[in-house]
């Protein structure tokens, strides 16, 4: 029997528009996986540090957030030993070539411009989705 391993999710966004139409996007695709939810870049590290949630495989990343943006987490994320393999996705209203640029010299996995139509949304879900059933994760 070939059980399907679970891929944990962190999105970190604080746009609730946003985070409900991630939660669509999910059931729409029937995509299981456990979606954990941060509304700002301190709230995230405070996640990853502690033991509420298991550890992510992936984390969908905001730019623009309150108290600690995106950016900002991402270098304190990179820079923390037990944290800096993890996969990160931007999903951000920023075209802004240095956000893009720092977000790449982090390591990002990729970059989503959001406003997306809600079925480029879907889409793109749906395409992360299959990547991640994909790739090959140890165990965490």
């Amino acid at each position: 029997m070939n059980e399907e391993k679970l891929i944990n999710i962190l999105l970190v966004e604080d746009d609730e528009v946003d985070i409900m139409n991630v939660q669509r996007a999910f059931r729409k695709n029937n995509i299981n996986n456990p979606l954990f939810i941060a509304r700002n870049g301190l709230e995230a590290l405070e996640m990853l540090r502690g033991d509420k949630i298991p550890k992510p495989h992936v984390i969908i990343l905001d730019i623009n957030m309150p108290k600690m943006n995106g950016l900002e987490f991402l270098q304190e994320m990179r820079s923390d030993e037990n944290l800096k393999r993890i996969s990160v996705f931007v999903m951000t209203t920023s075209n802004e070539d240095s956000d893009k640029i720092n977000a790449y010299n982090l390591n990002v996995a990729g970059y989503i411009l959001k406003p997306l139509s809600f079925e480029k949304f879907i889409s793109s879900m749906s395409t992360l989705n299959s990547y991640w059933k994909l790739c090959e994760r140890p165990s965490l």
